[in-house]
């Protein structure tokens, strides 16, 4: 049977979304709640500059992505899906977290066959490179963009990515429900011929 090719995003896809937020909280003295999360760009849940997020960012960015608990499922449902497909990880993070995100993975024994650091939200040129099939991904301005250009999208419900969905981009919630769609999607495009009798 053919592959897919699966490109998927890291945080707040295959890790929690809101790992971030204890210590954002006590570095800001703020008090954010995941539900008062609307909006993906962190400095404005915050109501901080960027520049002070950088800061942040700058001083605890490792930390939070070596701390980043998995999502529930990731592990079992992304090793089996490895064994008959390509996996590609496609995040934003700079190439600096190469060596935390590479530790992550194999704390958590994920398998996969690239890692992209882009250091950018344009994801869509990768997905060309990759030939991506299906993208799996939590922002919401990324599902559009890689929607327009062709590629079908699997977006991990959050509090930030509300919206009206087009037709290309499905809303999950979790990793079962993306192993069931990908499951019946590769049996629509290949299914399994009968002996006649």
């Amino acid at each position: 049977m053919k592959h897919l090719n699966l490109c998927i995003d890291i945080d707040g896809t295959i890790t929690e979304a809101y790992d971030w937020i204890p210590r954002a909280n006590d570095y800001f003295s703020r008090k954010i709640a995941p539900k008062d999360v609307k909006v993906y760009e962190i400095h404005e849940v915050l109501g901080v500059s960027r520049k002070a997020y950088d800061e942040f960012y700058t001083l605890y960015g490792e930390v939070l992505h070596e701390e980043a608990k998995i999502r529930e499922g990731v592990k079992t449902i992304v090793n089996e899906l490895y064994k008959q497909h390509k996996i590609h990880f496609v995040t934003a993070r700079e190439e600096k977290m190469k060596d935390v995100t590479n530790r992550w993975f194999i704390h958590h024994q994920i398998s996969s066959h690239s890692l992209s650091l882009l250091g950018s939200h344009n994801k869509v040129t990768k997905a060309q490179e990759l030939a991506c099939d299906i993208f799996i991904e939590d922002r919401y301005e990324n599902a559009m963009q890689l929607s327009l250009a062709g590629f079908e999208v699997l977006l991990m419900d959050c509090h930030y990515n509300q919206g009206i969905l087009p037709p290309k981009v499905t809303r999950v919630n979790n990793w079962y429900e993306i192993s069931d769609i990908i499951e019946k999607r590769l049996h629509k495009l290949y299914p399994l011929f009968k002996i006649a009798t």
